[in-house]
């Protein structure tokens, strides 16, 4: 950390606290694959920081955005402190919490807490800004249709941006008849514009030691309530009693499954995009998988 980053830190956090702040001790620790994570400890203030070069002050700016409108939603989110930037980096300073794994009465607090959420509708499908999904843009022009803004603004920016990434052939012939047959897959679905975290997977929930949940690191809109079920189930999934939980307040509609598997791909192009690997050829089963379940 440069002297200028750490003025600008502690400048930052003594004016969002009202009173003197110095980092009297830094530790690195464990926030994930983008951004480098610390803990800053000075007198009896503690705070977990995000910090990256200038280029992510837009990204932590839709970030807090995200966390605000959730806690205003009534879920327990880490409050945001302050963020800002120096001359060489831009950052995010958090409210340090004490997180950890849940038994089964959390994920079923979890459960139900998700539930309570997608009951906040709006009135229509997007958000009043965009965001990210981790550190590609996400749109978010308001729609009334969600069938349209799940082509316009979910699948179709993705699969441009694989083109781009050199990701055409099959993939991208596939991607235009799926775009094609979504009216007829999403046909007599009318889904509510839920407000939806929009990026819910394992990584982005914990617990405190009471085992009251906490979410973070949104991609916050509105939305198909079903995005954030599916989202939890791509990678391992969360325990039974979080989605007995959460069904039993708010049971799903037919036809979840096919959905589920349309709203994971654009994850899983989201993944190709950004490290490649396997993650296209899976888009591409997943796509020819969803052709087929329309067909038939």
């Amino acid at each position: 950390m440069t002297p200028t980053l750490r003025a600008a830190l502690e400048q930052a956090i003594a004016e969002a606290i009202g009173g003197p702040f110095r980092i009297e001790q830094a530790r690195a620790v464990s926030g994930g694959c983008i951004h480098r994570a610390m803990v800053f400890e000075g007198g009896d203030t503690r705070c977990f920081a995000k910090l990256n070069d200038r280029t992510f002050d837009e990204a932590f700016a839709a970030e807090a955005d995200g966390l605000q409108a959730l806690s205003n939603a009534g879920i327990r989110v880490p409050t945001m402190i302050t963020r800002g930037t120096s001359d060489d980096a831009a950052f995010l300073v958090l409210e340090y919490l004490e997180l950890g794994p849940g038994n089964e009465a959390a994920y079923q607090a979890l459960g139900r807490r998700l539930a309570d959420l997608h009951a906040r509708n709006g009135e229509r499908f997007g958000w009043h800004r965009d965001n990210f999904i981790g550190t590609t843009p996400q749109r978010n022009r308001e729609s009334d249709s969600w069938t349209e803004f799940w082509r316009r603004e979910r699948l179709a920016p993705q699969l441009a941006l694989a083109a781009d990434n050199g990701f055409r052939g099959k993939l991208q012939r596939l991607g235009e008849a799926l775009i094609e047959a979504l009216p007829r897959m999403l046909a007599g679905h009318a889904p509510a514009a839920a407000l939806v975290h929009g990026d819910l997977w394992g990584g982005n929930a914990a617990f405190l030691a009471d085992g009251t949940p906490v979410v973070f690191d949104p991609a916050i809109y509105h939305g198909d309530r079903e995005v954030d079920l599916a989202m939890t189930e791509l990678f391992g999934g969360f325990p039974p009693a979080f989605y007995a939980a959460y069904r039993e307040a708010a049971p799903l509609a037919e036809g979840y499954p096919l959905r589920r598997m349309l709203y994971n791909l654009y994850h899983v192009l989201n993944h190709a995009n950004l490290f490649g690997g396997g993650y296209a050829a899976q888009a591409e089963r997943m796509m020819e998988r969803l052709l087929a379940e329309t067909r038939g």
